[in-house]
């Protein structure tokens, strides 16, 4: 490399790190050797480089929406046991990993037995938005309330709401599991009332709908928070005993078979 190569590589990588292109910047040179060997035009060479970060910053853009989004694990359709919900719409859930009902502001109600999939079909669900460009949250509803109630008290509810209307997709997990109170159960409700036709929601519980009063409290409430979340909405039903007790089960059986037999 002559005198005059050298100086404009270093000119070059100090643009690229201020014009924040680490990948180009990392990639270049070597990029230009494959190009000089296949004859590739500058045209090309350019084209490699932004295409190469392009997809570096989509890669990095989808972490950060997975960070963001706070999912309790690591779950994706492949990975769900359909054999063991033989009622379950795999169709429907096929279809809604492909993200139209978030695009169409529609809401995904997953009602069923703990332990039956809920919130693993809820965190796939959430993953594959990720990955087509969607900001999420996941919430336990105790933890969702709790946040709203301290926000309030220390006159921050604002601006967690505002946090909140900024995403395409809120999941809220565990409806049910815990009573709310009166100012827990009206601070959810509002939530919910701002998703209304703005963005979309998933919703697991473990309630049929006739014993929400049992959470929420007023008949009033639970009725109204019904309403905005049934309105265009999926319901998705699981069955069955728990996969927790079922795995527990077996390896109680397993271990116990394994014991050797007393004698006397």
């Amino acid at each position: 490399m002559t005198r005059k190569q050298t100086k404009s590589l270093v000119l070059l990588q100090h643009h690229l790190k201020n014009l924040r292109l680490p990948t180009i910047l990392r990639e270049c040179e070597k990029i230009a050797a494959r190009c000089a060997t296949d004859n590739v035009d500058h045209l090309g060479f350019l084209l490699q480089l932004c295409e190469l970060e392009l997809i570096e910053r989509e890669r990095r853009a989808a972490e950060r929406r997975l960070k963001a989004a706070k999912f309790p694990t690591y779950k994706t359709l492949e990975t769900f046991d359909f054999q063991a919900q033989p009622g379950l719409n795999k169709l429907l859930v096929s279809e809604l990993m492909r993200g139209e009902f978030i695009e169409q502001r529609e809401n995904i109600l997953l009602v069923g037995n703990s332990g039956t999939g809920k919130t693993h079909l809820a965190v796939a669900l959430g993953i594959a938005a990720c990955g087509q460009g969607k900001r999420v949250r996941f919430y336990q509803v105790t933890e969702l309330i709790t946040q709203l109630m301290e926000a309030r008290e220390q006159r921050e509810l604002t601006r967690l709401k505002k946090q909140i209307a900024k995403l395409d997709l809120l999941i809220l997990d565990e409806l049910g599991y815990v009573p709310a109170s009166k100012l827990g159960s009206e601070l959810l409700f509002d939530v919910i009332s701002t998703a209304y036709e703005r963005f979309s929601l998933i919703v697991t519980t473990n309630l049929p709908f006739e014993n929400w009063t049992e959470v929420l409290g007023s008949e009033r409430l639970t009725g109204a928070t019904l309403d905005r979340l049934t309105h265009r909405c999926h319901i998705l039903e699981t069955t069955g005993e728990s996969y927790r007790l079922q795995d527990a089960k077996r390896r109680h059986t397993k271990s116990s078979s394994k014991r050797p037999l007393l004698t006397k």
